[in-house]
This record gives structure tokens, sequence and C-alpha cells, in this order.
């Protein structure tokens, strides 16, 4: 597959944003995001449109005013992770170390790999995943699913920045499942974002504040043939100093081997993680692109759409 010069231009423009803030402390990027948000929230119609629709289908008894404070709130903070990527992926990894004040539940993990077993640690897309991934690919043997980037420029500058704390990427295909089934027998971690739409026939409908959302079924297939121990982590902004880590025993439902039952307790991970600062969601995800109506074949299916 080729990319058009357009394509390159801005893939060009991306990276040099990212090396350029690489080593800003995350005060600075802050500062910056405070900046930038109002902007996006401005000038990107799709983000605003779709954070508003997915704030009203999780907080349904919140007022109109507050959940646009949360929308505004969130859009900054969604700004903040797309300015922190350089640090994350790029800066000196002494101070992205430093930059992480704060570990919670860590015992989650050392007693998993105490016992033997692996950990498959689900990271939904709260504050900045790719701090926690820097953080777990340092401490622990870390494998986790990759997909590369629309803009394939990117593709080795991503890899390279996932990859720099010795953390091994795996395609997202049964090659990839395969390479995740053995790290977890070799008793290692694991990670797999919970939040992601899979596509027609990798998923299950399943609650996501209390409406269907069509979740993936890897996680009881892995836990299945490895007895593994899931754990939710995020790394939760804490503005203008640093990120605290949060690591919370999972909901006891996703190690059934009912599909359905597992995936709901999925989705109550990520509930869980979401309550710990609702505005550090990337709320402008479509999670409830995919409806039960279409999967039925129902002709009026459009009448549901959110979107």
């Amino acid at each position: 597959m080729t990319q058009d010069s357009d394509g390159r231009l801005q893939a060009r423009l991306i990276a040099g944003l990212w090396r350029t803030l690489a080593n800003w402390r995350p005060a600075a990027l802050w500062r910056l995001s405070r900046l930038v948000g109002p902007l996006v929230q401005v000038g990107s119609r799709r983000e605003r449109r779709v954070t508003r629709i997915n704030l009203a289908q999780a907080y349904p008894d919140y007022s109109e005013t507050v959940r646009r404070r949360l929308a505004r709130r969130s859009l900054i903070h969604s700004s903040a992770t797309m300015l922190e990527l350089g640090m994350a992926w790029m800066g000196d990894p002494e101070k992205v170390e430093a930059s992480i004040l704060e570990v919670h539940g860590r015992e989650l993990l050392d007693e998993a790999r105490a016992e033997g077993r692996g950990v498959i640690v689900l990271a939904p897309h709260f504050g900045n995943w790719e701090v926690l991934n820097f953080w777990l690919s340092g401490h622990f043997p870390f494998t986790a699913m990759y997909e590369p980037p629309k803009l394939l420029d990117l593709d080795p500058i991503i890899r390279k920045g996932r990859e720099r704390r010795g953390a091994e990427l795996v395609p997202t295909n049964p090659r990839g499942v395969a390479a995740l089934l053995k790290a977890l027998k070799r008793g290692e971690t694991v990670g797999i974002l919970p939040d992601q739409t899979p596509g027609w026939g990798s998923g299950v409908f399943a609650p996501f504040f209390g409406r269907p959302a069509y979740t993936a079924t890897l996680l009881p297939k892995l836990v299945a043939r490895t007895e593994a121990r899931v754990v939710t982590g995020v790394a939760r902004r804490l503005p203008g100093q640093g990120f605290a880590l949060h690591f919370l025993a999972a909901d006891e439902r996703v190690y059934s081997a009912d599909e359905a039952v597992s995936a709901a307790g999925v989705n109550a991970c990520v509930e869980a993680a979401i309550a710990l600062d609702p505005v550090q969601y990337q709320w402008e995800y479509k999670r409830y692109g995919k409806i039960p109506e279409r999967l039925e074949g129902r002709p009026d299916w459009k009448r549901y759409r959110l979107y």
C-alpha cells in the first residue's frame, strides 16, 4: 500500500511536532493542551458531536450544561494525550519514568507473577495509555497487539517508540493471538485494548453504560487457555504534574467461559477505570458505532444509529 504526497506531508508534520515536544515537561505540555483543546472544540465538529452523544448515553441524568462542560474538558485531555506522544515515544526514558509519580495496585501484577500466572492488562483509552505501555514494558516482559497507523510513514516512529523499553508488538491477526497465548503461558504480561469495536464476527453485544456496545471476545479465549489473571490498567493524568498509574482488579465476570458474560465484565472494567476521572476517557471514539438492529438484518436499522 502506498501513501500519497498529502499523507506523507501530514506524517512529517506530526512527527516533527512529536520530536519538538519530546523533552517538554508534563506541566508545559498540559499548559499547551489547555490552549489547543478549545481550538479542537471549535474546529473539530466530528469530535465535538461524538463526544456529546457518548456523554449523553453514559450520563443521562446530568444536565446538558454539565455534559457540555465535561465535553470541553474531555477534549482538552484528548489534546494532551496527542501532545504527550512525543514524550512517551521519544523523550528521555529517565524523565518519562520520573513523570510517573504514583503507582497504585502493582501488587496485583506481582502476585500473579509470583504464582507463575500470566497477566492480561486491559488498557482502555483513558489518560495516556502510551505512558502505561512505557512503564509496563520497562518493568515486565510485555507483549501487545499492534496495527500500523493509516499514515504509514508514522509506522516506524510509533513502532520504535513502543518497543524501546523491550515491548514485543504482534499483529492483530491469528498469528498475533498465538503470540499472546505463548507469552501468557510463560507467565508474562500482555496488553489488550478492551474498548475498540471489533469487526463483525469477532465480538458480541454487551452493556456499556447501559447501552449495547459491540465488544471483542478475545479475552475469554485467552483466559480459558492460560488461566491468566486479568487486571485493568490506566495512566491517569495529574494535570500540570505527571501521571498516576492505577491497576484495578477485574470484574469477576471476565473469567466466564460465556462470551456475552465475559464481555459484560470487560465493559464493567472500562467503566470502573472511567470512574477515576470521566473527563480523561476518549469519548470521541464511536463506541456505539455498531448496533444490534443491523446485525439482526432489520430494514429500519438506520433509525437506531447514534452517529
